[in-house]
């Protein structure tokens, strides 16, 4: 394997080509805002990824198309929060504490690694697969220290691609609070169908009101429907009236072994597919958001505890100790399943 680093100084407004075979092409560009990004293709679709900007995926299409959200951003923009800049594929929700945080919490939406500051970047390559990947170094005096390592994996003539990450708590003497979840924003099909290999019934309405949801009357109405079975909730459609949104949450996953997969069947024939292991993913998400600004079809969004903050984690028992010294890891394969 071929390791190429990558210099911040390196990207300019002008897209520059970084790599170049048979199979693969990889570019670099400097957006307008000053974020830099890397663009791995091969021949059937590319996935974009921003290497020293929490190395989130910005973008993703495959045989023609798009797999990424429908938001009011047009390019990634600076920011700390995840929600400035709110328009990517994907993102890492984590690392210290994850999903919305309750009144009582005091960490941000989405932990403190989305919009991570990369100290570096790189390049992997072999025969088959272009990677991006990338270290962060994360320390405070009389707090946590850790190294998280991301990788995003193109293969050759595939439209499926792995996202992976391994986190290590470097601290010699404090155990690391850890919750993780791959946080994937699919495009919304009106009509499309989502199934899974899990257990009937396995995915439950969030009962919950988290904070940054305000309940209007025909979102409480739209609750109500799925609970009592008028609404299919395997069925996306725009029409009900996903605003604001409406989450499903499946829990234990970690019991069924093996790979998981769970599939958004459009009406186009195009299925989008995510793939991975319970055993490393306890909980699973949906996420749906249908309105003029945001169109978001999250059909599984892999955790490793409900999205509810840190001291929900606490409370259900599902948030990691991570001991000094020790790495926890994960992956994940998403995008266009292979036609049978």
């Amino acid at each position: 394997m071929y390791r190429i680093n990558l210099a911040r100084g390196s990207f300019s407004a002008a897209e520059t080509t970084l790599v170049e075979s048979p199979e693969f092409t990889v570019t670099g560009v400097r957006y307008p805002s000053g974020i830099e990004s890397v663009t791995v293709r091969n021949s059937r679709g590319r996935v974009e990824v921003l290497p020293f900007l929490g190395q989130m995926i910005w973008d993703a299409e495959f045989d023609g198309v798009s797999l990424r959200m429908d938001s009011t951003f047009r390019q990634p923009r600076p920011a700390r929060l995840i929600e400035d800049t709110y328009g990517c594929f994907a993102f890492h929700s984590g690392l210290l504490s994850a999903g919305c945080p309750s009144p009582e919490d005091t960490h941000p939406l989405h932990g403190e690694f989305p919009c991570a500051d990369f100290d570096e970047a790189w390049l992997e390559i072999d025969a088959d697969s272009v990677a991006v990947s990338g270290r962060y170094e994360y320390v405070k005096g009389f707090g946590d220290h850790y190294d998280a390592v991301p990788a995003v994996r193109l293969h050759a003539g595939s439209a499926m691609f792995d996202i992976d990450l391994t986190v290590t708590n470097l601290s010699a003497a404090r155990t690391m609070p850890l919750q993780y979840m791959c946080h994937m924003n699919y495009a919304f099909a009106d009509g499309a169908r989502m199934t899974q290999s899990l257990p009937e019934g396995a995915f439950k309405l969030r009962d919950s009101v988290p904070a940054h949801v305000t309940p209007t009357p025909q979102w409480t109405a739209l609750n109500e429907a799925i609970r009592s079975g008028q609404v299919n909730p395997d069925i996306l459609d725009a029409a009900a009236g996903y605003d604001p949104e409406i989450v499903f949450f499946a829990d234990g996953l970690d019991s069924l072994g093996g790979t998981l997969e769970f599939l958004l069947e459009r009406t186009d024939g195009v299925t989008f597919a995510t793939r991975f292991a319970g055993a490393d993913f306890p909980v699973a998400t949906r996420w749906l958001l249908h309105n003029g600004d945001q169109r978001v079809a999250a059909f599984v969004l892999p955790g490793t505890s409900r999205p509810e903050g840190s001291l929900a984690a606490k409370a259900a028992g599902t948030l990691i100790e991570l001991a000094p010294g020790a790495s926890r890891s994960f992956s994940v394969s998403t995008g266009i399943k292979e036609k049978a």
